[in-house]
């Protein structure tokens, strides 16, 4: 018997919407074919973006996408995706497959993409191979709406009004695909560039994001913050890591693995409380006011391409071990909403762990889309105190894990969301859950669970979704439930 307790007169933090932020590069389908189909496509489609798409991921309440990179980021000139379609530049994308991108897909359509979605922006700036005046006229020519050239070239692309940037990125990876430069030539770069990338409507300041650092690289983040730690020149430092059952070169498949691969899995799922933790710890230092964001832009599983596909196209299953490798990171940034305050799952559409997969006319739904769907609930909430007693499970005692993983939130409508992992593969577990001086008044809940290799195809779109959860007792301050094996759960609570 595991106990759950809540005390939900502590609040931890507030939860912003960020962090279940998603991101989309020019990558494989992800953009063409997932995204935008074009205004004359077969597809149902408004303005190019198809319909069922668009449609999915307003039920996730996206609350902000990140675009155009990546990798491709630093390669991208932004006035090669403006105007006319039938006179923008071509060019092969050298990070992803090799194939032509004839920029049909630019800054206006990326912006009507997020109009529909009703989302936030997050774009990346070109540090590795653009100017600094690139990006300065770039900002100008989205956000200023006075008179200026950039300004009245995009009102003679066709669009008078100026756009809202909410968040921006100076770079992407560049200690890496980004320009493979050493933390101090980019901290340098990167505070000689962010002058320039200016706020033009100070009712809706740009938040600016630095480039940090690939997984354990604590010495990017020293030495980055040591010269840029200044809130006003940077208000987010980024961080990315990949769940990765493998070697870089060897990471495994999506959907033929064992329980030892599970587990190993999920422990390196795991690690990325270790990296917040210890990234965060340098940030204190430097920022003990925490007026710095710690900004997970990419994070999800990767494994080897599904066989037979491009593999720049970086196209993988998803299954049941994915939805709680979501799951997992979901409660992690809800417990660390003090510092991380936007994360974006890699990728949308098409590659990594999407939430959904297209093939021409047809969509299907991610068993991680439905995690999002359960998690959405914690947007805008208030994080409480919660502990979860939890034993070690697993096959090699170098890759045990808690059985159980939770996180907590109180929404504005006063009702309790309670999401808790099941780690095991075989084994079910009894869960009292206790609420400090607090009565419960009803519950209800959704449950996704199945084989650990379980996915959805075209053939079988819904052979994982979320069933009612309905195996609960409850009684005063207490909730008692079975949760079965290789499951994400979420209840909602309503407080007496």
């Amino acid at each position: 018997m595991a106990v759950l307790y809540i005390n939900p007169k502590n609040r931890k933090g507030h939860i912003q919407k960020e962090l279940q932020g998603h991101f989309s590069e020019h990558l494989g389908r992800c953009i063409y074919e997932g995204l935008y189909v074009g205004e004359n496509s077969e597809i149902a489609n408004v303005n190019g973006m198809r319909c069922d798409v668009i449609n999915a991921l307003k039920e996730l309440w996206i609350p902000v996408l990140r675009w155009p990179g990546g990798c491709f980021a630093d390669e991208y000139h932004w006035k090669d995706g403006i105007g006319p379609k039938a006179g923008r530049k071509k060019m092969i994308n050298t990070h992803w497959g090799g194939v032509v991108e004839d920029n049909s897909f630019g800054t206006h359509e990326f912006m009507e993409l997020c109009e529909q979605l009703e989302c936030k922006k997050y774009i990346n700036g070109n540090l590795g191979s653009g100017t600094v005046q690139e990006m300065s006229e770039w900002v100008e020519y989205m956000t200023f709406e006075g008179v200026s050239p950039m300004a009245d070239l995009r009102k003679m692309n066709g669009r008078e009004k100026n756009y809202k940037v909410e968040y921006f990125g100076v770079g992407n990876e560049n200690w890496g695909c980004g320009g493979n430069m050493t933390p101090s030539h980019y901290s340098n770069e990167y505070r000689r560039y962010q002058t320039f990338v200016r706020t033009y409507d100070h009712t809706s300041p740009i938040k600016k994001i630095a480039c940090g650092a690939n997984v354990d690289d604590y010495y990017w983040t020293e030495e980055v913050l040591k010269v840029c730690h200044d809130p006003n020149m940077m208000q987010g430092l980024s961080l990315h890591y990949y769940t990765i059952p493998g070697e870089w070169l060897d990471k495994g498949s999506a959907t033929d693995f064992d329980a030892s691969v599970w587990y190993r899995t999920m422990k390196k799922t795991l690690y990325m409380e270790t990296l917040i933790n210890r990234h965060g710890a340098i940030m204190d230092k430097y920022d003990p006011e925490k007026r710095i964001d710690m900004i997970v832009d990419e994070w999800g599983s990767w494994y080897d391409v599904e066989p037979g596909t491009n593999p720049g196209f970086l196209f993988q299953q998803n299954t049941m071990r994915d939805a709680l490798i979501a799951g997992i990171n979901l409660n992690i940034f809800n417990k660390h909403c003090d510092r991380v305050k936007m994360a974006n799952i890699a990728q949308l559409v098409n590659v990594l762990q999407s939430v959904l997969f297209t093939e021409g006319a047809k969509m299907v739904k991610t068993p991680t889309y439905h995690v999002f769907s359960m998690y959405k609930y914690h947007q805008d909430a208030e994080l409480v105190e919660s502990f979860l007693e939890t034993e070690e499970i697993g096959l090699e005692e170098a890759w045990k894990v808690p059985n159980l993983h939770e996180s907590v939130s109180i929404s504005k409508d006063g009702k309790m969301h309670v999401t808790i992992n099941n780690l095991s593969l075989t084994e079910s577990y009894s869960v009292d859950t206790l609420l400090t001086e607090t009565q419960v008044a009803s519950v209800q809940g959704t449950i996704l669970t199945g084989k650990m290799n379980a996915c959805n195809t075209f053939d079988d779109p819904e052979r994982i979704k979320p069933a009612k959860f309905e195996e609960f007792t409850s009684m005063g301050n207490k909730v008692s439930f079975s949760i079965p094996p290789c499951s994400v759960l979420h209840l909602e609570l309503e407080l007496s």
